[in-house]
């Protein structure tokens, strides 16, 4: 009788806290969406101020003191964000304005040769409608780059209020190197010992692992790429390597989504060369899983891989881009410290050989 009762009582316990989490979830992303441009400066902040700490601790054993090494880092910083805003940026605007000038030229011609294989299939009466599909395709692909010229035109004018974000992003993190510690400190110690250590230690190894790991692998593709772009003359390289070099810090789904859209845009041109543009990205893409990956990640040995796609989703729906990039280590800190709490042996994220133990203070 005492275990019906118990198990009665878990149930109603787990159809109570259903409708609590769900509400809990739809204010919070409420939230967000009105407060979505200052959580976004301070969630770039916090993300840069956490991959510049690396350097500053370096200059700190180097007998620095903090606020000197944070001053050496954020002048090195800056000096590299000026020569790539000088010497990358235009590039990869000329490129972008090149490739959306000929998308519809590339579309006319694709439409064309769907038009020859439909008439082929409708001689032999094949029950395939190859022209009203590309039709509904291309048209499909020319509202979307409607869209993106939209947009590109939108951040061509606001550009000096993202040169004012941009400066607002490294003024708080340049504070968040000097006092992040304290505050993240005081903010933790408002939480039970109970709740605050294990959810403290849960978003440090997680962030630290994954960041690091996938910022790094990120770069290997990108920087991987842009000389074999070149050696097979794919146009526009440097921006289509960007394109999956960026997509690759998407865990799981990023690879194919940057491949797989680079793939296409280069199809529309030569299929041949789209065919060489895969198999070139997926020869590097299976070196980076099965030979830098198990050294830097390990494996998501934490998280179930559809849980890991459901947070992907829900960091997509609530904080678009930066969601998706924030998803998994949030998602792993969730379950680092549930774990934590039942008494589980911890199980992380990502295991990876080049973490640090020791955190020093901050002077």
């Amino acid at each position: 009788m005492s275990r019906r009762s118990a198990d009665l009582q878990r149930l109603i316990i787990l159809g109570l806290s259903g409708p609590i989490i769900a509400l809990n979830v739809w204010l919070v992303a409420l939230i967000l969406h009105y407060f979505e441009h200052l959580v976004t400066v301070l969630a770039v902040s916090a993300i840069l101020a956490f991959l510049l700490n690396y350097p500053v601790e370096f200059f700190e054993r180097a007998r620095i003191k903090r606020v000197g090494a944070v001053v050496i880092v954020l002048l090195l910083a800056v000096t590299i964000l000026v020569i790539l805003g000088v010497t990358l940026v235009p590039v990869l605007v000329a490129q972008t304005t090149q490739l959306l000038e000929k998308i519809p030229g590339w579309l006319e011609a694709t439409r064309q040769n769907l038009d020859f294989w439909d008439a082929w299939a409708q001689t032999r009466n094949f029950p395939i409608d190859l022209k009203s599909f590309g039709g509904r395709v291309s048209t499909q692909i020319e509202n979307q780059i409607q869209e993106v010229a939209t947009q590109a035109l939108g951040f061509a004018l606001g550009t000096v209020s993202g040169l004012i974000d941009s400066i607002l992003i490294i003024v708080l993190a340049s504070y968040m190197l000097l006092y992040g510690a304290r505050l993240w400190q005081g903010l933790i110690n408002l939480l039970p010992p109970k709740f605050g250590i294990p959810f403290s230690e849960s978003l440090r190894q997680n962030f630290h692992n994954f960041f690091l790991s996938q910022i790094l692998l990120a770069l290997f593709m990108a920087g991987g790429l842009i000389p074999i772009f070149l050696t097979l003359k794919i146009p526009f390289t440097l921006l289509f390597a960007l394109i999956i070099g960026i997509a690759e810090i998407i865990p799981f789904i990023g690879a194919v989504l940057g491949i797989g859209l680079v793939t296409i845009l280069v199809m529309f041109q030569s299929v041949w060369l789209a065919f060489q543009v895969a198999i070139a990205a997926m020869i590097l893409q299976q070196i980076r899983d099965n030979v830098l990956a198990p050294k830097m990640m390990g494996e998501f040995t934490g998280l179930n891989p559809l849980w890991i796609f459901i947070a992907l989703l829900l960091g997509l729906q609530i904080g678009g881009f930066l969601g998706v990039v924030v998803a998994v280590p949030i998602a792993g800190t969730i379950k680092g410290t549930i774990d934590a709490l039942r008494g589980v042996a911890p199980t992380q994220v990502v295991v990876t050989e080049i973490v640090r133990k020791d955190y020093p203070p901050i002077e």
